[in-house]
């Protein structure tokens, strides 16, 4: 039996040749300047901001040049695959309006986009190289390579598989038949030219021009067989896929440039053109005197679920990490900043700083602009699914929700900055619905301000004198009129003026009903408040707080 047909022995019978594959998955008709980008995470754990970070970068250097955004799902570690990890992949990418043009649920022609459905393909490619002599079966088992390791320690020696410890590398086709005759499992590795690695040169789309030392190392580049299954490694897999999907520009972090030489290795040895590469700083944060990554088991706003929980609109968010990628977009309006591109060559070398507080600013300022129709579609649509009481009282109340969300943007049309997620609706504005209001009942409640006689007198005249209608300087007009015949003065100016002759000024008097009617010491103006709840709720938000002035009195 000749070579070829031996090692053809060791892969499945009914393989396709690589011709096939390249024919299959032709070239793509692109226009010029236009790029093929790829976001391909592993389903091994959730979704990192700085997943995110790279995934709209990829998603915006296709679709400014007029390309295609690919979302391929690398899960050829089956051992750390975790379940439900690509529902979340889509789900996240859904919020954030990172949807591929190709990728699972969007099929084209140069899928499957799962990698474990790409296995005939990579066994193509690996016997290909193992024909041409570029890679061999290595049958060394984890106790031996563990041994190499301990005396490559000992030696100071680089840690790999080279040298005197590739102990596979020069076994013949026959000596490695034997053993596959006889049951012995095997990976494939590829075999690194021969020589001393020398220095390789790279042009990275963010870095520029980067020298480093070439690949010395026989990488593995096919796993041992596991459940009836060869899958490959990253390393090999990833080339493959990238030159089959027609991929021109890989952005990825900046932990593969290690891998790089390797990558163009391999690249050389398929004769593929690699292609361009954008290695990304990673999201860093200030902690104490130093910085650090953005740590997902230290940092709860490391994980994308994180801002989808907590209902940051995904504008504010892309408008923020676009921000950190380039810092000319930071501090524009968010229209202008999403109407401007992102440029990889001014990303920088060093780790953007993530800031919670700044990106709350960003999301305060995005809301804000929003009309407060488009608020209620955005705030229903997250409270459908995280907050699911919330949307019902939406659903029941919207011409009230309007109000709310209208609140402070009548006359001069500035509005409130109360909120930075959706979350925060019901702390900012959850009052205005009686299934959300927790009445107040008790005259010493703190949040009043004033002794419970004071509060008890205060809410008795109240109940009996409060008048509704008119324009808000009349209606202001009466809390003045109430502080008077109370001993309050009828502003603070007045009552600095002179401290001893009032128990407080009118600011305390109005609080009362503040905090009866809304639930809190701080609110949006109180007129547009009681306009919107009408008299006879106000009235009945009153209602238990005279009724304890009253049972206090009956006492007395």
């Amino acid at each position: 039996m000749q070579d070829r047909d031996v090692i053809d022995s060791w892969f499945p019978a009914d393989l396709r040749s690589c011709e096939v594959w390249e024919e299959r998955f032709a070239p793509r008709s692109l226009a010029p300047g236009a790029h093929v980008t790829r976001f391909a995470p592993s389903p091994t754990g959730s979704v990192h901001l700085g997943g995110l970070y790279v995934a709209l970068l990829a998603q915006e250097a296709a679709r400014r040049s007029g390309g295609t955004y690919v979302v391929r799902i690398e899960d050829t570690d089956k051992r750390r695959e975790v379940a439900g990890a690509a529902e979340e992949f889509a789900r996240v990418f859904g919020y954030f309006g990172l949807e591929p043009d190709e990728g699972a649920g969007r099929p084209g022609a140069w899928g499957p986009y799962l990698q474990s459905d790409r296995e005939a393909i990579y066994l193509s490619y690996v016997r290909e190289l193992v024909r041409t002599g570029q890679a061999y079966p290595c049958f060394c088992s984890p106790e031996v390579l563990g041994r190499n390791a301990e005396e490559q320690q000992r030696a100071r020696s680089p840690l790999g598989y080279y040298g005197k410890w590739a102990r596979c590398r020069g076994l013949s086709v026959e000596q490695a038949q034997e053993r596959v005759a006889a049951g012995e499992a095997f990976t494939v590795r590829f075999r690194c030219p021969v020589g001393l690695p020398g220095r390789v040169r790279f042009r990275d789309r963010v870095r520029g021009a980067l020298t480093m030392l070439d690949n010395g190392n026989d990488v593995v580049i096919l796993k041992s067989a596991e459940q009836g299954r060869r899958l490959p490694t990253y390393h090999f897999a990833h080339v493959v896929d990238d030159h089959l999907m027609r991929v021109t520009l890989v952005i990825r972090g900046e932990e593969w440039i290690s891998s790089l030489p390797v990558h163009h290795q391999l690249h050389r040895a398929l004769g593929f053109t690699p292609p361009q590469y954008a290695h990304i700083a990673p999201l860093m944060k200030v902690e104490g005197s130093s910085r650090r990554k953005l740590s997902k088991r230290k940092d709860p706003e490391s994980a994308a679920a994180f801002y989808l929980t907590a209902g940051y609109p995904a504008q504010a968010v892309r408008h923020y990490l676009r921000g950190l990628a380039n810092s000319r977009l930071a501090d524009l309006p968010a229209g202008r900043a999403l109407a401007e591109p992102v440029r990889l060559e001014e990303a920088g070398t060093a780790g953007p700083m993530v800031d919670l507080g700044k990106l709350r600013s960003v999301s305060r300022d995005y809301i804000a602009s929003l009309s407060p129709d488009e608020a209620l579609r955005a705030l229903s649509a997250w409270a459908e699914e995280h907050d699911p009481g919330l949307a019902r009282v939406l659903r029941t109340h919207r011409h009230l929700a309007v109000q709310a969300l209208e609140i402070g943007r009548s006359g001069t049309g500035t509005p409130r900055k109360d909120l930075a997620c959706w979350s925060e609706f019901r702390s900012a504005y959850g009052f205005f619905f009686p299934e959300l209001h927790t009445p107040v009942g008790a005259l010493d409640d703190v949040r009043l301000g004033l002794p419970a006689r004071q509060v008890a007198e205060l809410v008795t005249d109240l109940a009996g004198s409060y008048r509704h209608t008119g324009p808000a300087e009349d209606w202001y007009a009466q809390w003045r009129e109430l502080a008077r015949r109370h001993g309050f003065a009828p502003d603070v100016r007045t009552y600095r003026a002179d401290p001893q002759a009032y128990h407080g000024s009118v600011r305390e008097v109005v609080n009362v009903l503040r905090v009866c009617v809304t639930g809190t010491d701080r609110s949006p103006d109180l007129f547009q408040v009681a306009r919107a709840l009408g008299e006879a709720e106000l009235l009945d938000r009153l209602r238990p707080l005279a009724d304890a002035a009253a049972a206090e009195h009956a006492i007395a």
